[in-house]
């Protein structure tokens, strides 16, 4: 059989910051007047044209003033968010209902660009993780990684999926081998004779693969 891993892409546009403090104060906004919670200001023309602008000054390399735009789309969020706070503060119900949202925001707001660990890069969809890709076309894919074992002939009903299983937290390829042999010998009920690995998975597996395999197993 044949293990390998693969991203399975979220439909998630391209994450930057000012998108995403943009989508925040709407979705935001849009939450608290469907709740009946009264604002001081929306910001809502103001939040549109920074985040148009971010994207301008981007493109035309100055930097300095995309940053301050970037900066405005902050201060507005992080308003909107202590706004909201402010008003729904002692209503369980409505803290209920607003509570997971204005935590993404503040995270949104709070993030930068070349921190490592959890990040938000998506509102609708915060699990997604940024995977590296490795090729220049698209160094990176937005999703979630999974795993495929597959036969390594081919069957003569058709070839097909022997094993899939997500992998949330974006582990090394190396480090997920071993469960999912594990798993499917569960699902089987028969063990492999014959793997094939990847060729960077060897070195790092070796010591797992003694641990996991059964000695009259092969590996390719």
């Amino acid at each position: 059989m044949v293990v390998d891993t693969t991203v399975q892409p979220k439909a998630v546009a391209h994450p930057t910051d000012a998108r995403l403090m943009h989508r925040a104060i709407i979705k935001l906004v849009g939450l608290a007047k469907r709740n009946r919670v009264p604002l001081r200001q929306s910001y809502l023309r103001l939040a549109k044209r920074a985040a148009i602008m971010v994207g301008r000054y981007t493109h035309a390399h100055q930097f300095k003033r995309a940053r301050r735009q970037l900066k405005f789309l902050r201060t507005r969020l992080g308003g909107i968010n202590r706004d909201i706070r402010r008003k729904i503060d002692g209503d369980a119900v409505l803290e209920t209902r607003l509570g997971p949202l204005l935590g993404l925001a503040q995270q949104v707001r709070s993030q930068d660009q070349h921190q490592r660990g959890s990040k938000v890069y998506a509102l609708h969809a915060p699990e997604v993780e940024c995977i590296g890709k490795g090729t220049a076309r698209a160094p990176y894919e937005f999703g979630c990684k999974v795993s495929i074992a597959t036969p390594v002939t081919s069957p003569k009903g058709g070839q097909f999926v022997l094993h899939a299983k997500a992998l949330h937290g974006n582990p090394f390829d190396g480090h997920t081998f071993g469960p999912v042999i594990t798993d499917m010998d569960k699902l089987t009920g028969v063990e492999a004779r014959r793997i094939n690995l990847l060729l960077r998975w060897r070195a790092v597996l070796l010591r797992a693969i003694i641990l996991v395999l059964a000695p009259a197993q092969k590996i390719a």
